[in-house]
C-alpha cells in the first residue's frame, strides 16, 4: 500500500461492513507513519497509536527498550528489557533464541499472557532487529509497529503471513497537537490530550501506610503498571513483577472485577512456573496455540475432564498428573514481591484482600475515596506499602 502524504486509505473499519475507512491529517501536516508492509484496518491503528504511545513513555521512564503486546485497544502485556531467567525463557517458549534487549522486551510482553496475545498487535519503542524478527515469525500476530527496521528484520518480517504482515514505521520525533479530537454518533468531543508523566516521583510523594519503602524494583514495576493502565480500557488493574507486566484487567464496570480477572491472570502466570507445568511432555507435533491452551487447561479446573475423555492421548506423550487444587494455592502463596496499580481509587478494602492472594506487597492507586481508612487499615493489616498518586488514568 502506497504511502500518501495527509491520507492513508484502510482495510475497513472496525468491521467488515464499515467501510470505507482511512486515516488523515487535518492539519495538513504529513502523517508520521509509513506502511512498509501488508494493509492495516482501522482496528489495527487504535492498537498501534495506543501501543506506541505506551512503550515510547516506558523507554523514556526506564531508560531500557519496551514491548507492549496489544489486543483491541488494551495490552495483554508489556515489558522492559531484562535478562530472562532459564524458567522465563521455557515458558515463554524462546529458549532456543538469542535475545537481544529489544527481543527480550517482546518475549517478556508476549509471554506474560500468551492466550491473550494470540493475534496481538506488537509495539516496540526500538528498532526491531533480526532477533526480534525470528521470535515474531512463528507466532500468530497481526502487525507491528516501531520507529525504524533493520534490512534483515523487514525481510523476515516480509515472509509471514503469506506476505501479507502489518510493518508499520513511526517517525520517532512526531508530536500531535495538545487537543484531540473523537466523533461519537456524529458529535464530536474535545478534550486536552493526557501528557501525565509516570515517573517515580509520583509514587514517593505521598505514602499514607505504615510500611512507607518501595524497593527499587518495586518503583519501576509501579511505573510499569501505571504507565500500562494509562493506555489500557477503564476500568482497569495492572499487577507487574520483575519488569512486567503479569495480569491486566481491562474494561470491567466493578473494580474489584478487574482486580480479580488481572489477579487470575497473575496467579496463571506464575503457575505455569511450577515444576509440574514445567514438566509437561507434550506431543512431537503439536502447534504453539494449541500447547498455549493446553497449559491453560492444565492449570484450570478443566483438565479432570479432560483425563476422563481421554484426549490427552493427541495432546502428551506421557499421561501427566492432574495439578491439584491444594498444589496450585501452595504454589500461588509463594509468589511474592508483586506491584499493582489501578487507574481510579479502590473504594473497599475487598480489592486488596484479593491482590494479596496474588502476592501483592506493593500498590499505587489515585486515592480520594470516602473509605480510604479501610483500605488503608487493609494495607496494613498485610504489612503493605501504598502510595496515593493523586492521579487518575482513565482512558476510553
Amino acid at each position: 500500500m502506497a504511502f500518501i502524504m495527509n491520507e492513508l486509505e484502510l482495510k475497513y473499519g472496525c468491521n467488515p461492513n464499515q467501510k470505507p475507512s482511512r486515516i488523515f491529517m487535518n492539519n495538513g501536516k504529513e502523517l508520521p507513519v509509513e506502511v512498509l508492509n501488508g494493509k492495516p484496518g482501522y482496528i489495527n491503528f487504535l492498537d498501534a497509536f495506543n501501543s506506541w504511545q505506551l512503550v515510547r513513555e516506558l523507554k523514556a521512564a526506564t531508560g531500557l527498550p519496551a514491548a507492549a503486546s496489544f489486543k483491541h485497544v488494551s495490552p495483554a502485556g508489556a515489558a522492559v528489557a531484562s535478562e530472562l531467567s532459564d524458567t522465563l525463557k521455557k515458558i515463554y517458549f524462546v529458549d532456543d533464541l538469542e535475545l537481544s534487549p529489544i527481543a527480550s522486551a517482546y518475549a517478556k510482553a508476549r509471554g506474560a499472557d500468551r492466550m491473550s496475545s494470540y493475534g496481538d498487535w506488537v509495539a516496540l519503542s526500538d528498532t526491531c532487529d533480526v532477533q526480534t524478527a525470528k521470535l515474531l515469525q512463528r507466532e500468530v500476530s497481526d502487525g507491528i509497529i516501531a520507529p525504524d527496521y533493520t534490512p534483515e528484520a523487514l525481510e523476515v518480517l516480509k515472509t509471514k503471513r503469506k506476505g501479507n504482515y502489518n510493518v508499520v514505521k513511526i517517525d520517532p520525533d512526531y508530536i500531535p497537537e495538545p487537543i484531540e479530537h473523537k466523533d461519537v454518533f456524529g458529535i464530536t468531543f474535545e478534550q486536552g490530550r493526557n501528557e501525565l508523566k509516570i515517573d517515580e516521583e509520583m509514587i514517593t510523594k505521598n505514602i499514607p501506610t505504615a510500611n512507607k519503602e518501595f524497593s527499587e524494583d518495586a518503583k519501576r514495576d509501579l511505573i510499569i503498571a501505571l504507565i500500562t493502565l494509562k493506555y489500557t480500557q477503564s476500568n482497569s488493574v495492572c499487577y507487574a513483577k520483575g519488569g512486567q507486566a503479569i495480569g491486566v484487567g481491562a474494561g470491567q464496570q466493578s473494580r474489584v472485577h478487574c482486580t480479580r480477572l488481572a489477579g487470575n491472570k497473575a496467579d496463571i502466570w506464575w503457575l505455569r512456573q511450577h515444576p509440574k507445568v514445567l514438566g509437561l511432555q507434550f506431543v512431537d507435533d503439536i502447534r504453539r496455540p494449541d500447547r498455549d491452551n493446553t497449559i491453560d487447561v492444565y492449570i484450570s479446573d478443566e483438565y479432570e475432564d479432560v483425563l476422563r475423555d481421554g484426549t490427552w492421548q493427541n495432546l502428551f506423550k506421557v499421561k501427566p498428573d492432574p495439578l491439584t487444587a491444594d498444589e496450585k494455592k501452595e504454589w500461588i502463596a509463594k509468589n511474592s514481591g508483586v506491584a499493582l496499580g489501578s487507574d481510579a481509587f479502590f473504594p473497599f478494602g475487598d480489592n486488596i484482600e484479593r491482590a494479596k492472594k496474588s502476592g501483592v506487597e506493593f500498590v499505587a492507586q489515585p486515592g480520594g475515596s470516602i473509605r480510604d481508612d479501610n483500605v488503608i487499615e487493609t494495607c496494613d493489616k498485610y504489612n503493605m506499602t501504598m502510595c496515593f498518586t493523586g492521579i487518575r488514568l482513565f482512558h476510553h
